[in-house]
């Protein structure tokens, strides 16, 4: 299961049996807002939205961000994993 980042879409990506599963944002200068994420039912319970969103949330890290989670799915992992609460805004 590959994880694509398509900076071009403001999106990381994974596709697999041909269904689509996205963990969309939007930059704003030094804040990730973290709009949407999205697995279609076929692949749902299967840890995909979960990736996705630990991936965007390493590339934010990397790149010095701060993140604002307006996706419920972000803030809920966000909260459950207590190891990202240093990259929330402030």
């Amino acid at each position: 299961m590959d994880i694509v980042h398509r900076p071009e879409r403001s999106r990381f990506e994974i596709l697999l049996d041909g269904h689509l599963s996205v963990c969309a944002y939007r930059r704003q200068g030094d804040v990730l807002l973290m709009t949407h994420t999205e697995v279609p039912p076929e692949l749902q319970g299967r840890g995909i939205a979960a990736r996705l969103v630990q991936a965007a949330l390493d590339w934010a890290r990397a790149e010095g961000l701060r993140v604002r989670p307006l996706c419920s799915y972000v803030a809920v992992y966000m909260r459950r994993h207590p190891e990202t609460q240093d990259l929330l805004e402030r």
